[in-house]
């Protein structure tokens, strides 16, 4: 039998009759008082457990000629919560690998980290970048050629900014390389992910370094 549209609310709103009719009734109004007060106590006491597991965390974004050697790199640092690869820095949305590949979309394949900055510094990851690539290089790395192998730094914030500015300006002042600098410094843009056979690529295949 299909119940009424009358039958059908006075379902819906049972909870509210109930509660009317507990009126005349203390221990069931005072047990659903009860109840209610040790929702919001365990409520907030996971509020709480979760304030104290709180890790702030930041991402950085750099470009350092093909995505595959460079992600595993960084990945390998304590401090390193995740690391993606992708593209950034051209107008084209949602390219493909076979489109920047032309080398005329704009875009840089870089390396997305997401850090834990009381356990890893900014300053130490632009260390590990620029340690693990020639920064002094134009649209190149090694063999591979074109912009999308440019060296590149894209910031999130303007103390990121003001950080390699520093350590570029410290590099170049330090007489480390025999040519300047090339590495571009530019604000942070849309990342767009890479396909997922980039990601971790190495690791996925058991290999532990290509050229980069």
């Amino acid at each position: 039998m299909i119940p009424s549209q009358g039958a059908r609310a006075c379902q819906s709103f049972a909870p509210f009759g109930a509660l009317d009719a507990s009126i005349s009734q203390g221990t069931k109004y005072s047990s659903y008082s009860q109840g209610m007060t040790m929702t919001k106590l365990v409520r907030r006491a996971s509020n709480e457990s979760a304030k104290e597991h709180y890790v702030a965390i930041e991402k950085a974004t750099f470009g350092a000629g093909c995505f595959w050697g460079v992600e595993t790199r960084f990945s390998e640092l304590t401090g390193v919560i995740d690391t993606a690869v992708g593209y950034e820095g051209g107008d084209l949305e949602h390219p493909t690998y076979q489109e920047v590949c032309t080398d005329r979309t704009g875009h840089a394949e870089v390396v997305q980290v997401t850090f834990d900055p009381s356990r890893l510094s900014y300053e130490a990851l632009l260390d590990a970048f620029f340690a693990l690539h020639d920064p002094t290089q134009v649209n190149r790395q090694g063999p591979d050629w074109g912009t999308q192998y440019r060296s590149v730094i894209f910031t999130h914030s303007d103390q990121q900014a003001a950080e390699a500015g520093s350590k570029i300006a410290e590099l170049n002042a330090s007489g480390t390389y025999r040519q300047p600098i090339a590495t571009k410094i530019e604000p942070s843009r849309t990342f767009w992910k890479a396909e997922e056979y980039h990601q971790r690529y190495l690791e996925k295949r058991g290999m532990v370094s290509c050229h980069i």
